[in-house]
């Protein structure tokens, strides 16, 4: 190795560590050996007087009297009977609802209130064989004469009808709400002014206030109730559809007008019983001015004019041999046992001429031609009322469905059947078609129901 290196390697060397001796010297002087402790002198304590001393008196209290214990004895209890009680709740991950109020949509229809859904109240149901599952439940039913005319069994039938229905309501389940409608064309009348919980309560009351409807001849349908009365609908007042609904006594508009009153109830599924339904037809409008003045024109003329005199004077003595030919029919059926005839009524004298067979001499001259709207515009309106009524609040459409009630021998054809078929199914509903007592009879499904 060079000596001149490892000379000044030893130097570097040295001088590291004569650099280190003193720097350590000066931190151990500086920060670890403490200088010498100074101590302030405390303050000064003033001494301050103590408070004058306070006697307190303590009074000794007197010892309690010894309060008498009750007698309290026991005995043994046995044979305990307990009624056996239903625990099976649902299990969470299952899905169940409550219901959480009554009526209508907006508190504006006939049943009132607000709707909400959890499910305990569902039930099944069953009318005259046709079955659904609903918690909110709305019966329509028909009352006219012509659900009790000879043809079709007479008041016995319709004693099928509402036993029908009050064994169905005896047997839904206590958190069903249901009520009942009937209707006289275009008079209702309603069991409740909201829907009702289903009970024994409400189900006696409900026999009690069917009872008195179509049990007499005499006393027919709606004809002579003070409470039956024509009911308004609400939802879609603008349209022309609606402007029309209660314009004509035809059976379209008749038809079209009890549909918007249930589905404005807001439930879960209609059953209408009556005696006349071809699905939807054609709804009888207003005339414009132009077709009223075309009208005006023709009774305006002479012989329009001579012909309706003549069949008017006719009218007094037509009266006199409907009263004649109906006494002559009941005295017979008295006689046999029978319960007296009902005539259908529907248009009055003319009606009742038809189904006893009289002829008029001089006919009416004809009334004013009908203007109507056509199905397919009919439907395109429920449409859009079913849209505001539950699509557009979230909830479900309900299911009409449709029992009718015909005569044995009464007419309808296939495509008569074919209408009320793409009624229901609009509604998402069934129907059946029931002729005569026998099979009304035979039909009945509501008291085998259970819940």
């Amino acid at each position: 190795m060079n000596p001149m290196l490892l000379n000044v390697l030893l130097i570097s060397l040295l001088v590291h560590v004569a650099a280190l001796v003193i720097f350590g010297s000066y931190t151990l002087v500086k920060f670890v050996i403490p200088d010498d402790a100074e101590f302030e002198e405390p303050p000064a304590i003033e001494e301050v007087e103590p408070p004058k001393e306070v006697k307190v008196e303590i009074k000794q209290q007197p010892k309690p009297e010894n309060q008498p214990q009750n007698n309290l004895k026991m005995k043994p209890v046995s044979n305990i009977a307990i009624a056996n009680v239903d625990v099976d709740l649902p299990n969470m991950e299952e899905s169940f609802t409550v219901s959480g109020g009554l009526g209508g949509s907006g508190g504006s229809g006939l049943l009132g209130g607000t709707r909400g859904s959890l499910g305990i109240g569902m039930s099944d149901v069953s009318v005259f064989g046709l079955k659904t599952k609903a918690e909110r439940i709305l019966f329509v039913i028909d009352t006219n004469r012509q659900m009790v005319t000879d043809a079709k069994g007479g008041l016995n039938s319709y004693k099928v009808i509402k036993d029908e229905i009050t064994d169905m309501v005896g047997n839904l389940s206590a958190g069903t709400l249901f009520n009942v409608m009937l209707f006289d064309r275009r008079k209702a009348m309603i069991f409740k002014p909201q829907l009702s919980a289903a009970g024994s309560e409400v189900h006696q009351e409900l026999i009690k206030w069917m009872a008195p409807i179509n049990r007499s001849a005499n006393n027919v349908g709606l004809e002579t109730v003070r409470n039956a009365s024509q009911v308004n609908t609400v939802k879609l007042p603008e349209e022309p559809m609606h402007k029309n609904l209660e314009f004509s006594g035809q059976r379209g508009n008749e038809t079209a007008y009890l549909t918007q009153v249930a589905l404005e109830q807001d439930i879960d599924a209609i059953f209408f019983i009556t005696g006349y339904h071809q699905g939807f037809e054609r709804v009888r409008r207003r005339p414009t001015e132009r077709e009223d003045e075309d009208w005006q024109r023709t009774i305006a003329k002479p012989q329009y004019i001579e012909q309706l005199a003549e069949h008017q004077l006719e009218i007094p003595n037509m009266k006199k041999r409907v009263a004649a030919a109906m006494a002559k029919i009941n005295a017979e059926r008295k006689a046999k046992g029978q319960p007296p005839r009902v005539l259908a009524q529907r248009h009055g004298i003319y009606s009742n001429a038809t189904e006893l067979g009289l002829e008029w001499k001089t006919s009416h001259p004809g009334r004013q031609p009908g203007y109507f709207i056509e199905v397919k515009e009919i439907e395109k309106y429920f449409k859009r009322l079913k849209e505001v009524l539950y699509t557009d609040k979230n909830a479900k459409d309900p299911s009409l469905n449709v029992v009718l009630f015909l005569a044995g021998d009464e007419e309808f054809n296939k495509q008569k059947e074919d209408q009320l078929k793409d009624y229901t199914r609009f509604f998402s509903g069934k129907y059946r078609v029931i002729r005569g007592l026998d099979e009304i009879k035979s039909a009945s499904s509501a008291k085998n129901t259970k819940n």
